[in-house]
């Protein structure tokens, strides 16, 4: 079915009654007037012979055909919003210095790569980054992004998700034909582990609608990601471990996963940054691009 110019005004339309919840939301949203959407609305529903909302005096509820077509104009009205985004970064090339901090490990595997291409786009904007494992004082330091595991939401800071980064359960081949591969969640306490001091001693891990916590302990603890995974490698006990870090290692054989029907906490990633600054130019176009980034990078499962 082709798709008239007027009908992707009354898709743009539908997008934004479900984006701001009402006829009359959307209307302010748009500048226009509430008939006008309304008009729209239903002329779509005519052209497509299907009705896509259900609608009372308090409440608009999609169909489903609704939400499908929903998504796909979702998609097209961003789309428009993309082109016209980088259109303004053509006319206003954005300058300046943007100071970054991030953990060590997920920098030099994710974050790094990700700041290459931004670079690549913008190569007006200077970047200074920092590399640590500890928490930096961002407003003391002048820092205007921080890449953080946690929203920190009593800090004063704002912050912005980019991304879900799955774990898994690892060991070294030499260290589970020492000590034996635990096969569920029982045996855990019994194994030796890396600690990371800059996450809690308890492993979460769950399987349908069970859950379990294990209390680990081991001989070496470390508050660097790289150096634990490098302790595991050489066969000094188990940890839960980025996919991302891990999955190269394993397929070099020098880590093997376990219990893998079973689930584990996931990595939220945050931008983090100085209240106040969320609207500054360089800044939305790092988070941006950051999000964009880590979408389009899938690690497989192990």
């Amino acid at each position: 079915m082709d798709v008239s110019f007027e009908q992707l005004k009354s898709m743009v339309v539908f997008a934004q009654i479900i984006e701001q919840g009402n006829l009359s939301a959307a209307a302010k949203h748009l500048g226009l007037s509430r008939a006008v959407v309304s008009y729209h609305l239903k002329k779509l529903e005519a052209q497509l012979e299907v009705k896509l909302l259900n609608r009372s005096t308090r409440a608009i509820n999609l169909t489903e055909a609704g939400q499908a077509y929903y998504e796909r104009c979702r998609v097209i009205a961003e789309q428009a919003s993309a082109a016209n985004q980088q259109i303004e970064n053509f006319k206003n090339e954005p300058v300046g210095l943007l100071k970054i901090t991030c953990p060590v490990n997920v920098g030099l595997q994710t974050v790094v790569p990700a700041l290459n291409e931004f670079k690549k786009i913008y190569p007006k904007i200077e970047l200074d980054v920092m590399l640590t494992d500890e928490i930096v004082n961002i407003m003391k330091e002048g820092i205007d992004l921080a890449i953080r595991g946690a929203p920190l939401p009593d800090s004063g800071l704002q912050a912005s998700k980019l991304a879900t980064l799955t774990t898994c359960l690892c060991g070294s081949p030499e260290y589970f034909l020492q000590y034996g591969r635990p096969t569920n969640p029982a045996d855990l306490g019994d194994h030796q582990w890396v600690i990371y001091k800059l996450t809690s001693g308890v492993l979460s891990l769950k399987k349908g609608s069970r859950s379990f916590s294990i209390a680990t302990k081991g001989s070496i603890s470390t508050n660097n990601a790289a150096a634990r995974t490098a302790f595991v490698e050489a066969g000094h006990g188990l940890a839960r471990i980025p996919t991302y870090d891990a999955w190269p290692k394993i397929k070099a054989g020098t880590l093997e996963t376990v219990l893998d029907d079973y689930t584990f906490n996931d990595i939220d990633v945050y931008g983090v940054f100085p209240p106040g600054t969320a609207n500054a130019k360089k800044l939305r176009l790092v988070l941006n691009f950051l999000k964009e980034y880590f979408t389009s990078q899938t690690t497989p499962k192990p």
